[in-house]
């Protein structure tokens, strides 16, 4: 018997995954939550409320363990995650994404480039779908590989790896940017010469990392549009597959699709206007690189919507940029007003005490007091875990706040 520690989004996805091929695994959860733990034992699968060594095969373990949880030690047992499952087990071929910034919008706009291109193509992975809830559903999936995933692959071997960036992020879970960077590159160790990669060639630890590997090539240059960077990477990928795969395409019409792909919903989306102040909704920017692509973006004069659970961000690389577009920082969530003492000396700072909805509510009423043009830009470089279930719900809640404080719908 198999054992998977962890419910959750990707947890319960294992979960069903293995009830669809008829087998019948044990769970266990720190906190497991009422509702995961009647939709796991309907599947007919079992508690167990204390894991034994000796007692399992194998375990498949949630991105949220973390690799030294002392219960997932002590099993002694090997230890896999939701993309080895997947990749293992799974139908579908696995085209696999990852970076610090760009990742989600680059599997969204790869997976609608291939469908553009009739191959039946889905996204999943960190992007919000488990990947084992698409693997047996398309032709094609397109995975968004987080470090968390990736530090529990053994044999994984996606038919095209992409490489994003390597930024600063998750030191709260990896401890170091050397671990953090190594659990990124990854993807790539079991690539073979039927594989390819596409890769940042700006990016020099990332160029040493695929020059050691056997697969083809395709590197992209990208510049400062991180959008145009994160379509350019995707439309490489879609011809990377497409020529694996021996299929006819037109280099024209990938180009085309890429640039007709919509964007990711609450990524950089203007959503409302208040006379000439414009509210920007980038909840999923959680990473310093996506904030400061974010920030180069919102028209100024900024307002600035900045906080929540800190995994690591680099506040002061954007003293320069908050000097010359941001004229007010509304701090929010735990780890807000920390980060925003980085600016306290460049531009004004609201340090917003009240939690969740309250707060952004709190948030769109001090950004109309003070500003009569610009934006208003949810961009938080830290997740949301502190206050909200997921960026999504952040998301809803943003909207929500400036629907009931000064909404007028955006053009």
């Amino acid at each position: 018997m198999r054992l998977v520690f962890g419910l959750g989004r990707s947890g319960l996805g294992v979960l069903r995954f293995l009830a669809r091929r008829g087998e019948r695994a044990a769970f266990y959860d720190d906190r497991p939550r009422p509702e995961e733990f009647k939709e796991a034992t309907a599947l007919g699968h079992v508690p167990d409320p204390d894991p034994a060594p000796g007692r399992y095969r194998e375990v498949i373990a949630a991105p949220g363990v973390p690799l030294d949880h002392p219960k997932l030690k002590a099993l002694k047992a090997p230890v896999i995650g939701e993309a080895e499952l997947a990749w293992r087990e799974g139908t579908a071929e696995i085209l696999g994404v990852t970076g610090t910034a760009g990742k989600t919008s680059t599997t969204h706009y790869l997976a609608e480039i291939l469908k553009a291109a009739g191959v039946n193509a889905m996204a999943g992975g960190n992007i919000g779908t488990p990947l084992v809830e698409v693997v047996d559903r398309a032709e094609v999936a397109v995975a968004e590989l987080s470090s968390f995933q990736l530090e529990r692959i053994r044999d994984f071997r996606p038919r095209v790896a992409v490489i994003l960036n390597l930024g600063v992020d998750h030191l709260d879970r990896h401890r170091s940017l050397a671990a953090y960077h190594r659990a990124k590159l990854r993807i790539l160790e079991n690539l073979t010469a039927e594989d390819a990669v596409v890769y940042n060639a700006a990016d020099e630890k990332i160029a040493r990392a695929v020059a050691a590997v056997p697969a083809r090539t395709y590197p992209f240059f990208p510049g400062p549009d991180a959008d145009a960077a994160n379509r350019e990477a995707a439309r490489l990928a879609a011809a990377a597959y497409l020529e694996l795969s021996g299929r006819p395409h037109d280099p024209a019409a990938l180009a085309e699709a890429a640039g007709k792909a919509p964007p990711v919903p609450g990524r950089f989306e203007a959503f409302a206007r208040h006379g000439d102040l414009v509210f920007i909704d980038d909840s999923i920017a959680t990473r310093t690189l996506a904030v400061e692509a974010a920030l180069r973006r919102a028209p100024a004069p900024v307002a600035w919507i900045l906080g929540g659970l800190d995994k690591g961000s680099e506040p002061e690389r954007l003293r320069e940029l908050v000097k010359e577009k941001v004229a007010l920082i509304l701090a929010i969530g735990r780890d807000g007003p920390r980060l925003a003492e980085a600016y306290r000396d460049l531009v004004p700072v609201v340090a917003i005490e009240e939690r969740g909805k309250a707060a952004l509510v709190r948030a769109v009423q001090e950004a109309l007091g003070r500003l009569q043009s610009g934006s208003v830009l949810l961009a938080p470089m830290a997740a949301s875990f502190d206050m909200f279930e997921s960026y999504q719900e952040r998301s809803r809640a943003f909207r929500e706040a400036v629907r009931e404080v000064a909404w007028t719908p955006s053009s």
